[in-house]
């Protein structure tokens, strides 16, 4: 494969990712080099998202961000369970969305759930686009939506045998599909009963999931009787029906690899007759505290709000996420957040240099070849870290290098926000003009302005007194006045 770069014709970097499914890092190739499929996990959404399960959606976008730098196009789409699934990842446990209406003292209905899960859904889609990742281009598809898709597949399943009725519900039977357990080679051994999967007097596997849970008092109607679909099958549905029953790249994190995929993996492939379902699977790691995974269970959560009401911004945040690599245990600490803060200021500042010239080649082609060796952020961005400390490249140069790297990152370095430059000002102590003046404090100067011009001197410190008062400092030079946030 070939591309123009640098006003020249050069061999592209090729995207290589690491594969769960081989357990090998392998070239991407898309099924369809028109369009790349990605179906990302998403949360059930019955509370705030904390910044473990954040991270999970910066990864997500980092992906969709490294594919489009590659020239790719991408259809992508992120689930939101808006109604009662299970607490763990086999068929017990207390319900998430249940024990939510009982926090929030609502009735259990399933008018409740959804608004309950509308009212979550509103504030993730709002840190998502705090973090830089693009919504406007993602498919958001709620469980409940695609109830009558998620019965047909099961009904489908059945009438192929890989189904079977109890009293509990529908079950899938794992030993009708002798490749269950493929994605993570997993021991079925260590999802045995009294381990990993709870057990159920009904069932025939250990390893056999629901597809239906049965439930007279709450739920829809179906063929099995009244009750939900299982938490798997949701995925399914939603994923043969946003994006078909192909797709090229699922991800998740690692804890969704032993059960959950292998789950849809096997109920997928057996109803569509088609493999693969996914070609390639991604997975994470965790973000700890303290060395102590992230969780509302655990308790040590802290969500994207507690980060910006203690002066962070969220691209910082995200800066701190992209220098660990995604398949690597990451350890949050306030400490370490400040310097990823330090840092993405810094970036900031240069990116807000003069007129941006032409990114220096060899550290562009450096910056991709990184980023293309299975999404190295850290090797990435120490490449970035290089190029500035350069002295023979222009600060021109470092601006235009900085401005296409983001395309890949989602610094927020090509449209660089208020808060980042503000933020700026006070720590480099530098004036950095806004480009986003409010029109009342426009309408100020200009008022002091003409003001001064009238030799009303108590009426031009007034406004001037007004203009500080809200933030903004007058900065008068031979070239007339402007206003400077402080």
């Amino acid at each position: 494969m070939w591309w123009p770069f640098g006003g020249k014709t050069e061999a592209k970097p090729m995207l290589y990712l690491h594969n769960s499914l081989s357990g090998e890092k392998e070239l991407f190739e898309p099924l369809n080099p028109r369009v790349v499929k990605m179906y990302n996990c998403g949360p059930t959404a019955y509370d705030v998202a904390h910044i473990g399960n954040l991270r999970s959606y910066v990864f997500a976008d980092t992906v969709r961000r490294a594919l489009e730098f590659n020239g790719f196009n991408v259809k992508q789409a992120i689930n939101i369970t808006d109604f009662g699934h299970l607490q763990s990842d086999g068929d017990s446990g207390d319900d998430k969305m249940t024990k939510a209406l009982k926090r929030e003292k609502k009735d259990l209905t399933l008018e409740n759930m959804r608004a309950l899960a509308e009212k979550y859904t509103e504030i993730f889609i709002d840190d998502l686009n705090k973090l830089g990742v693009d919504t406007a281009g993602i498919q958001f598809p709620r469980a409940s939506d695609h109830v009558p898709g998620q019965i047909a597949i099961i009904r489908t399943l059945e009438e192929k045998g890989y189904a079977y009725q109890v009293g509990s519900g529908v079950y899938f039977d794992t030993a009708r599909f002798p490749q269950y357990g493929k994605l993570g080679n997993i021991n079925l051994q260590g999802l045995q009963e009294g381990a990993r999967v709870a057990a159920q007097t009904d069932k025939r596997n250990p390893t056999d999931f629901l597809l239906w849970k049965s439930d007279d008092k709450l739920g829809w109607d179906s063929p099995w009787g009244k009750g939900f679909p299982g938490w798997h099958i949701e995925c399914s549905a939603m994923i043969h029906e946003t994006l078909g029953w192909q797709i090229d790249i699922h991800t998740g994190g690692i804890d969704l690899l032993p059960t959950h995929h292998n789950n849809e993996i096997a109920q997928s492939e057996s109803a569509s007759g088609k493999k693969p379902f996914s070609k390639y699977w991604l997975h994470h790691e965790f973000l700890t505290l303290k060395d102590e995974k992230i969780s509302k269970s655990v308790g040590n959560i802290i969500n994207l709000e507690a980060v910006v009401e203690k002066g962070f911004h969220p691209r910082a945040l995200r800066y701190l996420y992209l220098t660990t690599h995604y398949r690597s245990p990451a350890n949050f600490t306030w400490d370490a957040l400040q310097a990823a803060q330090q840092a993405y200021l810094k970036l900031v500042r240069a990116a807000l240099s003069e007129d941006a010239g032409s990114a220096p080649h060899e550290y562009l082609t450096r910056f991709r070849v990184r980023l293309n060796d299975d999404l190295d952020t850290p090797g990435a961005i120490a490449v970035l870290w290089e190029a500035l400390s350069d002295t023979i490249v222009s600060l021109g140069e470092k601006k235009a290098l900085l401005l296409e790297a983001d395309k890949a990152l989602g610094l927020g370095l090509t449209e660089i926000d208020e808060a980042a430059r503000v933020l700026v000002a006070r720590e480099f102590g530098v004036e950095v003009p806004s480009d986003d003046i409010p029109e009342d404090m426009q309408r100020l100067l200009d008022e002091r302005n003409a003001a001064r011009a009238a030799k009303d001197w108590a009426k031009a410190d007034e406004l001037r007194d007004i203009i500080a008062a809200a933030g903004y400092e007058i900065k008068d030079t031979v070239d007339g006045s402007r206003l400077v946030k402080r």
